[in-house]
């Protein structure tokens, strides 16, 4: 693999002539690199990993190869990473099989109300199709779970808890170690949704102690449709698909070695962001777009989420007199996402800023502004001008 160039200064070909995307928390181009690594496994290398001739060999290889960069991502051992086809499946095979294979006759999960649709709607089938009870915890203004609410609501019955590392929409990073050492004190498992944290931050699974850790690939330069689950050794689960025995026996059917590879290539490449300061930088151009935002539309602007505790690439904030997606309407020349839904022509809040206390008219104002490998100081000026323009009357 070749040494990286300061790659943000070469437009990617697919964002030269579209806007300034500022979506990078939604999905992230696939990098070029990591493009090159799985086409050989798309042409060439097409043999089944788990034969035992020649052509099962590099392809093989290719898949341990990929399980070792993504466990060298997040700390752990090679063994202890189950390749899946997407973060919501990673989810449903760490909730699902945790719970199931604890055997009780009532589970008791925890969760929290910011959770991604992938572990909330995970948690009400557990409910409805085997029984569970369900606690979810508030989040006070900045998002966060405070400690003691998990303390409180454990109990016997309690077989796992289940907390993201960093918010979708506003980047707030959760006290993971703090919690996952309070489940540990009640015997009981904590598994960390990661989508938007690793290869924005560092993550280590040791450090957090974490039980289970879910990757994305499509958050970090992959394609969609490949993603991670990590298992600490010991850990038992029901297996989300039953037939061979791939992936531990988790996650049966041959494996898609193209798309491991893809995500192995781009758990490196993320690797190397982290190590040369690719967060700081991020950080640098996120404040920058904040502060011009707020110099330019005096006393409107207000930040949803914490100051600090958050990732370096995220920045959500309402904006007074506008609605989010009038303002993004009106500013084509970046792309970017509002929390809020749309039915039938009516916009609702988002529910993670409803969570956090965030009255209505400012969560329909909110805009998520989240920036990436190929953001640059000029993204930054022409959003900061776009929006701008958008909000003033």
């Amino acid at each position: 693999m070749t040494t990286r160039p300061a790659l943000h200064t070469i437009p990617h070909p697919g964002l030269a002539d579209g806007p300034v995307y500022l979506d990078y928390n939604a999905t992230t181009p696939v990098d070029p690199r990591v493009a090159e690594a799985m086409l050989p496994h798309l042409t060439d290398l097409f043999g089944n990993p788990s034969s035992s001739h020649s052509y099962s060999e590099r392809p093989r290889a290719a898949l341990e190869q990929a399980r070792g960069q993504v466990a060298a991502l997040i700390g752990a051992r090679p063994r202890e990473v189950v390749f899946t086809s997407s973060g919501s499946e990673a989810d449903l095979l760490a909730l699902r099989g945790a719970v199931i294979a604890a055997g009780r006759p009532r589970p008791h999960v925890i969760i929290q109300a910011t959770e991604h649709p992938a572990v909330l709607q995970t948690c009400h089938a557990l409910q409805r199709l085997h029984g569970a009870r369900v606690t979810v915890l508030p989040v006070d203004g900045d998002g966060l779970v405070e400690p003691a609410a998990l303390a409180a609501a454990l109990d016997e019955d309690t077989v796992l808890v289940s907390v993201m590392a960093a918010n979708n929409e506003t980047g707030a990073l959760q006290p993971i170690s703090d919690l996952a050492a309070l489940a540990h004190q009640h015997g009981v498992l904590l598994h960390c949704d990661a989508a938007q944290a690793v290869g924005k931050i560092g993550v280590d699974v040791e450090a957090l102690g974490v039980d289970l850790l879910t990757v994305v690939g499509h958050k970090m330069y992959a394609p969609k449709g490949v993603g991670a689950l990590y298992v600490r050794d010991g850990v038992e689960l029901e297996p989300v698909v039953y037939g061979g025995g791939q992936e531990r026996g988790l996650r049966a059917g041959t494996e898609n070695v193209a798309l491991a590879a893809a995500l192995g290539t781009a758990a490196e490449l993320a690797a190397r962001d982290l190590a040369s300061g690719e967060p700081a930088r991020l950080a640098a151009l996120r404040d920058d777009l904040h502060q011009r935002l707020a110099y330019g539309l005096p006393g409107r602007v207000h930040l949803n989420g914490p100051g600090q505790r958050r990732l370096p690439n995220t920045l959500n904030v309402s904006i007074d007199g506008v609605l989010g997606h009038d303002l993004l309407t009106a500013a084509p020349e970046i792309a970017a996402s509002t929390g809020s839904a749309c039915h039938s022509g009516t916009h609702t809040p988002s529910p993670v800023l409803t969570a956090m206390g965030v009255d209505a008219a400012h969560a329909l104002a909110a805009v998520r502004l989240s920036l990436g490998r190929w953001s640059t100081p000029a993204d930054i000026d022409m959003a900061a001008t776009a929006l701008i323009k958008a909000a003033t009357p």
